[in-house]
């Protein structure tokens, strides 16, 4: 491991100005559980890691939930929020997505801010001995011609196919949340569906976060869709594992009759994936097996796949209806 300097920070203004002293060389770093694997693996090499816990305390550590939806601070532990009674009941999508994802002990530890600016666990980015354009801009990409059972069929491109692993992430974007942030030019609100940037020319750029900037909460807002929302995950095993596919589905019924719905799609895409041409199918259509299908199929129109990954296009087209099949089902 590279050495490195640590800052613990007072507060935000603090913690911005020590990380944008560094530019790109200083991480934020809060529970770790992401962080401190890839720096033991020598494919993260911050000069410096600057310590946010002592915000949670003072600024960025509630959950506030009123009639306008929620507003979660980004150093919430993700077991506090899986567990809080008015995110269980309210907005249950976001409940099993965290549930779901890996243990409970690192439940405990990791924040959701951390949660969302995971990096990939492509195998080819995490052994430094293969060429990686997200590692290392023009080397090329390992997992093209390699096994690539685990990667993306949705949002790749010439320069890399590695899956965004989260599963919270996909809960947000279903739910049309916000990310609140704050740096050295201040503080500004975005929607989540514009953190995360697709591979393209810069696959190594993975966020529209500039040096310094520090995610503070994440805003989700009310609706009548939110209660009937579920999250569905398909892995290998059925614990402490990535997803293969999964779907993050809220929808709001007039009786059989779809008003609303959102549908996100998660260990499929290079980013958090929310797929609107298969919603728009639905939106005033009768939910029914045959249109849950149509949906599933619009869901996969644009996939590429590669040799060892194709399976995880039927896969996902039956992930999409079943959650929907689940989501009409819920007694709320």
């Amino acid at each position: 491991m590279k050495p490195f300097a640590f800052y613990k920070a007072r507060d935000s203004a603090d913690a911005v100005s020590a990380a944008a002293s560094q530019q790109a060389g200083a991480q934020f770093i809060a529970g770790g559980t992401n962080m401190l694997d890839y720096m033991k693996l020598n494919v993260l090499q911050p000069d410096q890691l600057v310590d946010i816990n002592a915000l949670a305390k003072s600024e960025h550590g509630t959950i506030e939930a009123t009639d306008d939806g929620l507003r979660l601070g980004a150093l919430v532990r993700m077991a506090e929020a899986q567990d809080h009674f008015l995110i269980k009941r309210d907005y249950p999508v976001i409940a099993e997505s965290l549930m779901l994802a890996a243990s409970q002990q690192i439940r405990n530890m990791a924040s959701l801010g951390g949660n969302i600016l995971q990096k990939t666990r492509c195998e080819y980015y995490r052994e430094t001995s293969w060429p990686c354009n997200k590692r290392n801009p023009g080397s090329g990409c390992a997992a093209f011609d390699g096994v690539n059972r685990e990667h993306a069929v949705l949002g790749g491109g010439s320069t890399c196919i590695a899956t965004y692993h989260g599963d919270f992430a996909q809960a947000l974007i279903a739910l049309d949340a916000t990310t609140e942030i704050v740096g050295p030019r201040g503080h500004r609100i975005i929607p989540f569906s514009k953190l995360h940037r697709l591979p393209r020319d810069t696959p190594n750029i993975e966020t529209t976060l500039e040096p310094g900037e520090l995610v503070t909460f994440i805003g989700v807002p009310a609706g009548r869709h939110t209660r009937r929302s579920r999250y569905l995950k398909i892995r290998d095993r059925q614990s402490y594992q990535f997803a293969l596919a999964s779907v993050a589905v809220a929808l709001d019924l007039d009786g059989d009759t779809v008003r609303d719905v959102r549908i996100a799609l998660g260990g499929l895409a290079t980013i958090p994936w929310r797929a609107r041409d298969a919603e728009e199918i639905l939106r005033g259509k009768i939910l029914d097996e045959a249109a849950a299908h149509r949906a599933a199929d619009l869901a996969f129109a644009g996939s590429e796949p590669r040799e060892h990954n194709a399976f995880k296009i039927p896969l996902g087209k039956a992930t999409v209806v079943r959650a929907l099949r689940e989501a009409k089902e819920m007694k709320i």
